[in-house]
């Protein structure tokens, strides 16, 4: 490897670094912590009502109250994600993840003072605003990572967002530990603890350049997108890349950013809509968050003592950052489309093994053991395909001028879900006991099979030469004619009827 390209990769690997830890590396920090501190925050809730009013809590109403405070991010989140897009159009992607770390910074403040103030209602406050944080960098950061890096790395760099997002729910578990933050005097200063990362990225961001497609295509700023593209690559710009930019920008010359519901009208990009839509559902839809939820009590069936139990939870994130760090290795090599449907075949197959165990526990002993196996094989298939791969599709299918609002579209549907689960989940169990899973695995295995008829491989093509291969979806059954004129003619974004062509 050249000097060049040394510098070239250090320059991008500090800039991921940079946006990620003020960035999705939030979103997972920030659904761990709230784990330890469960039964402290119910205990200052009931106090609280005690000091204001003498009123002493059923538990049915503090687990009430702690419910909307764990679920509240949802909603934050949705918030987050229908603001992404228009601030990302107006401020840029990178002014917009610095200016995100005003919720975020405001959130740890009233966090942090909840407890002074006695008031929980500051804490439900402070979850609605790192929630609208999570929600703008979730759909934000991949768009700056896919529109910075260059095409034969673009892949890896965007995967990344899901490497930190992972990471943070490890490192939230580790800080969460009783012997750090995770004990009664100290849950507050781990509430307020996110803002370290914030600051973090609040000091080193801003010595990165913004996208160079955002400069060139969206501000039309042809020296500073160079300029981006100089010190993002550490050499002299590609022609091709530069080219490659270029044709995306004579192709949505003249149209202003799209509004997610004119997306919905627009023929050209119906299966790309169709396809994010579907697949960012079953990111959410598979499982994976309520596998966590499980996995205490298969390891208390395993026989772990529970002074243990929180030890070996870390063991389930740290299996989810390694699946996601391999998957970053070799997406490049096996392509997008093996590992996302790779991944959900595995867990279709996990599904039904774990159903199987949970149904035969108290026959065999060794069957906590294969749910124990179930739980880590689970999250690693996730890992591997569905966390990383699903947060790269709207960069790859959209165009500049629809892919904020594809995002905007990919985020709501995304924290939806999310909160979908986290409410339908515990009523799963209870109603269908040990074969709660059994709908994630349907999920699972639909999803795999909408990936192998539906999705093209994306890997190292450019936008034209996916759009094209949408052509056919989204025109069936319109009247034939020679492919060199179609490509000739065709442009991505532009809505055509049967007489046009």
């Amino acid at each position: 490897m050249s000097s060049k390209e040394k510098g070239h990769i250090r320059t991008l690997a500090l800039m991921v670094t940079s946006a990620a830890i003020g960035g999705t590396l939030q979103y997972g920090y920030n659904l761990a912590i709230m784990n330890a501190p469960t039964v402290f925050i119910q205990n200052f809730i009931n106090e609280t009502f005690q000091e204001r009013w003498g009123i002493e809590l059923e538990v049915f109403e503090v687990t009430l109250i702690w419910t909307v405070i764990v679920s509240i991010f949802s909603l934050g989140g949705l918030i987050g994600a229908l603001v992404a897009g228009p601030m990302s159009i107006r401020f840029g992607r990178k002014k917009t993840l610095l200016l995100n770390n005003i919720f975020l910074l405001s959130s740890s403040l009233l966090a942090l003072l909840s407890r002074t103030a006695k008031s929980f209602e500051m804490i439900i406050i402070s979850r609605i605003l790192v929630g609208i944080n999570a929600g703008i960098s979730m759909n934000v950061q991949p768009m700056y990572f896919g529109e910075s890096a260059p095409k034969h790395l673009r892949g890896a760099v965007s995967l990344s967002s899901a490497v930190f997002t992972s990471f943070g729910v490890v490192l939230g578990q580790v800080v969460g530990l009783s012997e750090l933050l995770g004990s009664e005097p100290c849950w507050h200063y781990l509430l307020a603890s996110n803002a370290i990362p914030g600051i973090l990225q609040l000091l080193t961001l801003p010595w990165f350049p913004e996208s160079p497609r955002y400069l060139l295509i969206d501000r039309g700023d042809k020296e500073a997108c160079l300029q981006a593209l100089r010190s993002l690559r550490g050499c002299d710009v590609n022609k091709a890349e530069l080219d490659e930019i270029l044709e995306e920008q004579n192709e949505t010359k003249g149209e202003r950013a799209k509004r997610p519901w004119e997306l919905f009208s627009d023929r050209s990009i119906r299966w790309q809509l169709i396809s994010v839509a579907v697949i960012s559902s079953a990111m959410q839809l598979c499982g994976n968050d309520s596998i966590y939820f499980y996995a205490s009590y298969v390891f208390q069936e395993a026989g772990i003592s529970p002074g243990l139990i929180q030890y070996v939870t870390i063991g389930t994130g740290m299996c989810e950052f390694s699946a996601c760090i391999l998957c970053n290795l070799l997406i490049e090599r096996l392509g997008r489309k093996m590992m996302l449907m790779g991944g959900y075949v595995l867990m279709t197959g996990c599904a039904i093994v774990f159903t199987v165990a949970l149904s035969l526990e108290h026959m065999y002993d060794w069957m906590s053991f294969l749910s124990m196996a179930c739980v880590f094989t689970y999250i690693l298939s996730f890992g591997m395909g569905p966390a990383g791969v699903t947060v790269i599709l709207p960069t790859e299918l959209f165009n500049q001028t629809a892919r904020p609002a594809a995002y905007m579209i990919f985020g709501s549907l995304l924290w939806l879900n999310l909160f979908v689960v986290g409410m339908v989940f515990p009523f799963l169990v209870n109603g269908l006991g040990q074969y709660c899973f059994v709908p994630f695995g349907a999920v699972c295995i639909l999803s795999a099979v909408y990936v192998l008829m539906v999705l093209p491989e994306t890997k190292g093509k450019t936008l034209p030469m996916i759009t094209r291969e949408f052509y056919h979806l989204n025109y069936r059954g319109e009247d034939k004619m020679d492919p060199g004129r179609k490509q000739a003619h065709y442009q991505p974004g532009k809505i055509y009827h049967s007489t046009a062509l």
